[in-house]
């Protein structure tokens, strides 16, 4: 949720759900016949893998050359109540499965966001399935208006659509003024496509994927929004499912334009694990000896980007975004994620203390991000889905009144989760949200702490549905488990479901390793 998948998520850590029929026919298996399938031209279309890599530049385009990985493009319809009008493309990657006698299928995958790029992400999920990665074809996928698929770009001066509410009234109001402004350039720049910038558009694009590819059933990787994305999925085409993964599971009832409610507390604990990680390190961070000292450090350089902008290389952070900046450090548990926002902090604190400051590479990346308009086309493309999926109330004084009621209690992480974003100025989405089925048999993963999709939203999901079953990791603050945090208690879990294809017996319990 509100996060870049977890592939990026380990280089970078910049971090951050029967329903109505749609209004044209739902899309028939593959093997309907083109006469009595109105999607036929999509569901038949002959797909040209071509090499992934589009320069020398290319990064990610070389990791899945390497990896053995080729690449198409999908060819969707841009409105699936006009089939037969405005067409847009889906960029997809696959490496295909190299043990045929005993290959289960396509196993695609979505690393959240929304508006992740996944395309670049089968290579370390081929790794992380060890010997049973050699069963599936991955399939990573950028969703409509992603990545190398037909792009929405608002061209925003940021990536990032979300801010605190600020210190007092006039701090709000330019939030307002801020959001409101970023919802009229959607509409200038792309009001063409948002009404069709939606969750469930995007799994009617995987339908159409899974059609082009042949199969009549694909399995699932979904992580933190990607967990809503394989709900969706699984509720608009049942049976169309084989084994599904949700890891980091939005439940799918909190799921709004108001995304960030509810997730303070887990912050906050999250913030205080990072806390006594670094007063064990004053001598390298100077943050201070104890984790009470260092949280006061933080409360500090919060009080001094409120007070005056604080100067960090070409940028300034103030009240708005000096908030995010710690948000976007604490989604991931490990020693290196700690490393880099206990850097970014020490910066921070330097530079209200009127000193001239070089950022660190980890601070310098978010500053760019929800600074700059080099990622727009992320943050709009994620604004449009969320803002498209579900109408936001339309009054900021909701909003008002609600950072006041919990700014005492939290004045650091409530302004944000409680804040107005675009979606308060956008049109009324077209569709009704899903009603997401209660009985998806699925594997769910989720460690206590996680500060994007709290553990209370899993427990909600295992509770509606008895067929599925829950990996519980305890003891981590940590966003995103499978692959990505190391603990072969999960990982050979999910393994084992992926190549079984059967459910553990029951729910179990894994506990992660210290890093203090």
């Amino acid at each position: 949720m509100l996060s870049r998948s977890p592939g990026t998520a380990r280089r970078a850590a910049l971090a951050l759900t029967a329903a109505a029929l749609a209004l044209t026919a739902l899309p028939a298996t593959a093997g309907a016949s083109p006469g009595s399938d109105p999607l036929a031209r999509y569901h038949h279309q002959r797909l040209t893998w071509k090499s992934c890599v589009l320069g020398p530049d290319d990064t990610t385009g070389k990791n899945l050359e390497q990896a053995g990985a080729r690449c198409a493009d999908v060819t969707v319809p841009l409105d699936y109540s006009d089939p037969g009008g405005r067409t847009i493309t889906v960029a997809i990657s696959r490496i295909r499965a190299t043990d045929t006698d005993r290959r289960v299928g396509p196993l695609l995958l979505n690393g959240g966001g929304p508006g992740g790029q996944t395309l670049g992400d089968p290579p370390w999920v081929r790794k992380a399935m060890k010997d049973v990665g050699a069963r599936y074809d991955v399939v990573g996928v950028d969703p409509r208006f992603v990545g190398r698929s037909t792009p929405l770009d608002c061209h925003w001066p940021t990536g990032s659509a979300w801010r605190g509410a600020g210190e007092d009234r006039a701090g709000f109001d330019r939030m307002a003024a801020f959001s409101k402004d970023l919802a009229e350039r959607c509409r200038t720049h792309a009001g063409d496509v948002l009404p069709h910038a939606t969750t469930r558009n995007t799994a009617r694009d995987m339908d159409v994927i899974r059609a082009a590819l042949g199969e009549r059933r694909i399995s699932y990787l979904g992580y933190s929004y990607g967990s809503y994305l394989g709900e969706v999925y699984t509720t608009l085409f049942p049976g169309r499912t084989d084994r599904v993964v949700l890891d980091g599971v939005i439940d799918p009832d909190r799921y709004s334009a108001r995304l960030w409610l509810g997730v303070e507390r887990a912050n906050r604990q999250a913030l205080k694990g990072w806390a006594s990680w670094a007063a064990a390190r004053d001598a390298t961070y100077g943050l201070g000896r104890t984790r009470s000292e260092v949280l006061a450090t933080v409360e500090r350089v919060r009080r001094a980007a409120a007070r005056t902008p604080l100067r960090l290389g070409e940028h300034r952070l103030d009240e708005h975004v000096m908030p995010i900046v710690a948000l976007n450090g604490l989604s991931q548990d490990n020693d290196a994620a700690y490393g880099d926002f206990a850097q970014g902090v020490r910066d921070m604190l330097r530079a209200s203390k009127g000193r001239k400051v070089t950022p660190s590479p980890w601070l310098a990346g978010v500053l760019e991000f929800v600074l700059t308009g080099t990622d727009s086309p992320y943050g709009s493309a994620q604004t449009a889905i969320v803002c498209g999926d579900g109408a936001a109330p339309r009054d900021p004084e909701i909003y008002w009144r609600d950072v006041q009621r919990t700014r005492a209690q939290d004045p650091l992480f409530a302004p944000v989760t409680n804040n107005l974003n675009p979606c308060a100025f956008w049109d009324r989405p077209r569709e009704r949200p899903t009603t997401v089925r209660d009985d998806l048999p699925a594997l769910l993963v989720n460690a206590t702490g996680d500060p994007r999709t709290g553990y209370d939203g899993a427990r909600a999901v295992r509770g509606r549905w008895p067929s599925s079953r829950l990996i519980t990791l305890t003891g981590a603050d940590q966003h995103a488990v499978y692959g990505v945090y190391g603990v072969p208690c999960v990982d050979d879990t999910v393994n084992a479901y992926l190549a079984t294809g059967r459910l553990p017996g029951r729910d179990l319990d894994c506990r992660a390793p210290s890093y203090g």
